[in-house]
């Protein structure tokens, strides 16, 4: 077996009791369906499985009795925060953002962008795709909609904030006021492992955080000049539906194409924007899978369509 039904079979295979999905893109949502059929507990690293699926996820985990746990810093900083927290408890969740390559940049200079400066995350080791979805904040406007599925928030209690040091990985504020939040250096390896071991601490061999030496933790709201794919992501949340899906692949469409040379950095938004208004009249509000993987691949054709102003003719 190979390509996407061999990892669909992996995913179900044999007695493990919890998958960790961490394939990036819409390209985990199908083996994450085949391992919760299978009876699955998910781990999950690959925010676009409920953002693309979430409206097919959240029934299948339910039908399956299987459990979603984040693997993700926010998320897992979220729901460790939750933790003997009940559920009418929480007035607010609060993700937070590193600001990406350009958080010190002016909006202004953004048309001078290059792949090269794009790839630069000040915090964080990650892939291409992540690393310029941290710059252009498409990363933390995902996980909006991915904190709306896995905590039933509604999109006027999710907020995102820019705290350049990463310390913080997010909070969750309560009815009584109180503000709870998980925090630790930016290490990737505390949130797999508490996903895998929950509700267990296993004792482990990382650098503990010293507060003293870190210093100062600074919090400024994101400039929405400069984000402006976070706003496309609410308004594609509160859409809901099949609208969701076509956000997610016109993203990675419109990645690949910057990564390629097609368009430029300012293009992104550009790109997603257009996909979505030519979506916009046939969002389905309840979907299926098949509707779901039609609207990605859709999302992806359209979006290669895209011209950029200097490029029509």
């Amino acid at each position: 077996l190979a390509g996407t039904e061999g990892i669909e079979e992996v995913a179900r295979y044999g007695d493990a009791e919890t998958v960790v999905t961490g394939i990036v893109g819409c390209a985990g949502l199908l083996p994450t369906v085949a391992a919760i059929k299978a009876g699955k507990d998910i781990a999950l690293a690959n925010k676009e499985t409920l953002i693309s699926g979430g409206p097919v996820i959240l029934p299948l985990l339910k039908k399956h009795n299987s459990m979603c746990i984040p693997a993700d810093s926010e998320h897992s900083a979220i729901f460790q925060c939750l933790q003997g927290v009940p559920a009418d408890g929480v007035r607010k969740i609060i993700l937070t953002a590193s600001g990406g390559a350009f958080r010190d940049w002016d909006a202004k200079d953004l048309h001078k962008v290059t792949l090269k400066d794009a790839l630069k995350h000040p915090n964080w080791d990650m892939g291409a795709k992540i690393t310029i979805d941290s710059a252009t904040l498409m990363n933390k406007g995902l996980e909006v909609i991915e904190a709306h599925y896995l905590f039933g928030a509604d999109y006027d209690d999710i907020d995102i904030v820019i705290h350049p040091q990463s310390i913080i990985h997010s909070m969750i504020e309560t009815q009584d006021t109180s503000v709870l939040a998980q925090l630790g250096w930016p290490d990737m390896r505390l949130p797999i492992v508490y996903s895998i071991t929950w509700p267990y601490r296993l004792s482990m061999p990382y650098e503990r955080l010293d507060l003293v030496k870190q210093g100062s933790l600074t919090f400024k709201e994101p400039d929405r000049a400069k984000y402006p794919c976070m706003e496309l992501a609410y308004s594609a949340g509160r859409t809901g539906g099949t609208m969701t899906a076509a956000l997610n692949a016109a993203n990675e469409q419109a990645v690949a194409m910057f990564r390629n040379n097609e368009i430029g950095y300012l293009d992104i938004p550009k790109l997603i924007e257009y996909t979505m208004e030519g979506h916009k009249n046939n969002v389905i509000a309840k979907p299926s899978l098949e509707d779901i993987v039609e609207t990605d691949a859709w999302a992806r054709e359209y979006g290669a369509t895209f011209k950029t102003p200097e490029l029509i003719i």
